[in-house]
């Protein structure tokens, strides 16, 4: 048996991680990922990637699925999956009948959710934002609410997409792989004038530091069952409250 072949799953996740993942456009959280996973699933990724079978991705499946998201679990066969088709079609690796993964049921996604900001969360959140170590999160926070705008993108806003006398902001690269101008409020505006442009992004913060540090800001707030997405949700939803109250007056 080859050294390739004798590889485990850690081993061929940590190459995966390295060669595949590092060229993706939403490379910090695929790593994070999968760095949690190595250390989490000894028992699964000390494995020989030739002894795998469905039934341990199953297992693993059901296991995962106690304590995460079904979101979360289907995003992890997903990358384990393609990472044994690498393995096989560029490492000269073997798997008994295919790639075990493959045959895996993924769970069901819900993804509905209606979670809107409740009287005093906003305040609360901004009231905690001020111990945070990260004195960025409070701009960052009232930009996602200002603008509708994802995390990712937000994060990836750079000084010279920015025309703030036209109030516009470029992305060059969004989610759905489409550029797109968004327009800037008021609030907007003022927030983005305030900040300094010592950076070429103009909130120069990673996307994993962003998600540790709401998660502690959520708790020290004392905001229950909220993600950095439901402020995405709350602007688009006021925004959309605020046309319907337009259309109503100008009917008067």
């Amino acid at each position: 048996m080859s050294a390739v072949s004798a590889m485990t799953l850690g081993q061929v996740l940590e190459r995966y991680r390295d060669e595949v993942t590092s060229t993706k456009r939403c490379s910090e959280n695929e790593t994070y990922a999968i760095n949690g996973f190595l250390r989490s699933c000894p028992k699964l990724t000390g494995k020989p990637i030739s002894k795998l079978t469905t039934a341990d991705f199953i297992a693993h499946r059901n296991e995962r699925l106690q304590r995460m998201k079904p979101a979360t679990v289907v995003r992890e066969l997903g990358w384990m999956q393609h990472a044994i088709d690498i393995a096989c079609s560029d490492w000269g690796q073997r798997v008994r009948e295919g790639n075990p993964v493959r045959q895996v049921r993924r769970p069901r996604i819900n993804n509905r959710r209606e979670r809107r900001l409740q009287a005093g969360e906003w305040q609360a959140l901004l009231d905690a934002v001020n111990e945070t170590r990260l004195p960025l999160m409070k701009p960052l926070l009232t930009l996602a609410l200002a603008t509708g705008m994802r995390r990712g993108e937000l994060l990836s806003i750079q000084w010279k997409h920015v025309d703030l006398d036209r109030c516009t902001v470029f992305l060059p690269q969004t989610k759905n792989g489409r550029t797109r101008t968004v327009p800037l409020s008021p609030t907007a505006v003022h927030v983005l004038k305030e900040l300094p442009r010592t950076e070429t992004r103009c909130v120069p913060l990673s996307g994993n530091s962003v998600r540790l540090a709401f998660d502690r800001l959520r708790r020290r707030a004392g905001v229950a069952d909220l993600t950095f997405h439901d402020i995405r949700h709350e602007a688009v939803s006021r925004f959309v409250e605020r046309r319907f109250v337009a259309c109503s007056g100008a009917d008067d």
